[in-house]
């Protein structure tokens, strides 16, 4: 089941100033043109590391980009360039540089309501729309199969553990993009416990016991509410059967494995798709208050019932900036058992979230996880790593 992401919510976005964020030398034109060059350039040149993913530090060595956008070297210099995440096991925590397509697009969403128009008579969520689109167009091309060298030495991915490590066989990008694993590369942990619950994906992890506690370190828009992310009524038999529910949040970064799994055993039952934005889906965005990104942006709910308990569990895949679309793969056939960790479907190209929705009693997290996400700090996780166990 392929869905794609072309439709606009008619949702006003109020407008934001953060205080932090100000590039004073460039106005939205110039820094709405800087995101369509962007674009644009990934079609003939397959260097990414000095165009779309290109890090806020390498931003003078490219002079096209600095002379599109005044100013840009002091944003990549003084602002928000990136994220520290914790390692899980070691404790480490690392830094992780944002492309600085993310930033731009994070820029335009900050300064002035996603209504005004930025350019050609655009708003900005037009131009963030058209954007997505054409950067997954563009990546569907045969010819866009010459960035997946560049793509693999600017994130030093690991090829051994692909099932298909010869770059050469991959008929464009996007292929690529959502590629697939040897069987072994991500063993599960607890698969043999019907109560163990695991990571849906490579991410970077955030979980919280209720939602007000979600609301209270991470999620800041005012907003944000379980009936809103599910697009149900509040007063509906769904919105009641999730009050009160857990929540993961598993960020995928642009260099990740794309592919999403069940995290827990399982059978697969409705999906509903939900219109929206192409908001990216950084931090920064999701903790900027008065501003919703999980429950603006398109989004895709599937819902599978919990083999232990019994229960429904929410599991949603949420677009972003230069998304082109969620593939559901064994998540569309409802009806089917699943395994944790048992593939459910992909994104196509870009940094992408899926956020897991657990009704009371089905979850208790694994503490370690629990403090980072208080702290709050991501946790960098690998698919099938434990979640966490249904009580007894």
């Amino acid at each position: 089941m392929h869905l794609l992401h072309h439709q606009v919510q008619d949702k006003p976005v109020e407008k934001i100033q953060p205080q932090t964020n100000n590039l004073s030398e460039a106005q939205d034109e110039h820094i709405a043109k800087g995101l369509e060059s962007m674009v644009a350039h990934s079609e003939t040149n397959h260097d990414v590391s000095h165009g779309i993913h290109m890090h806020g530090k390498n931003v003078l060595e490219v002079p096209w980009i600095h002379k599109m956008i005044p100013g840009i070297e002091k944003l990549a210099a003084n602002y928000h360039i990136g994220n520290f995440v914790v390692v899980r096991g070691s404790g480490e925590k690392i830094f992780e540089s944002m492309p600085i397509y993310a930033r731009i697009g994070m820029h335009l969403l900050f300064y002035g309501s996603a209504r005004e128009t930025v350019l050609n008579y655009r708003s900005v969520e037009h131009l963030l729309q058209e954007q997505s689109i054409k950067q997954g167009t563009i990546y569907n091309n045969p010819e866009s199969a010459k960035s997946i060298p560049s793509f693999v030495q600017t994130y030093s991915l690991d090829i051994t553990e692909l099932l298909e490590p010869d770059l050469t066989k991959y008929g464009c990008f996007n292929e690529f993009f959502f590629r697939k694993l040897k069987p072994d590369a991500r063993p599960v942990e607890n698969l043999e416990n019907p109560k163990g619950i695991c990571s849906a994906a490579d991410c970077r992890l955030t979980v919280y016991p209720t939602l007000n506690l979600a609301c209270k370190f991470w999620i800041k828009g005012d907003q944000f509410s379980i009936p809103n992310l599910l697009q149900v009524p509040v007063d509906s038999p769904t919105a009641i059967e999730f009050d009160g529910a857990s929540l993961a949040i598993f960020r995928l970064a642009p260099a990740d494995y794309h592919r999403f799994h069940c995290p827990i055993d399982g059978v697969v039952g409705e999906i509903m798709n939900v219109p929206g934005q192409y908001y990216t889906v950084n931090p920064q965005a999701v903790n900027e208050p008065k501003f919703d990104v999980f429950t603006a942006n398109v989004r895709s709910v599937l819902y599978l019932t919990h083999a232990a308990t019994g229960k429904r569990v929410a599991f949603v895949a949420i677009g972003a900036l230069l998304v082109g679309s969620i593939v559901w793969t064994k998540g569309a056939e409802k009806g089917t058992e699943v395994r944790k960790g048992e593939e459910l479907g992909y994104f196509a190209y870009g940094g992408s979230t899926v956020v897991a929705l657990f009704p009371k009693g089905v979850v208790e997290f694994d503490q370690d996880l629990v403090k980072n996400s208080e702290e709050p700090v991501e946790t960098l996780v690998k698919v099938g790593a434990s979640l966490g166990t249904s009580p007894a």
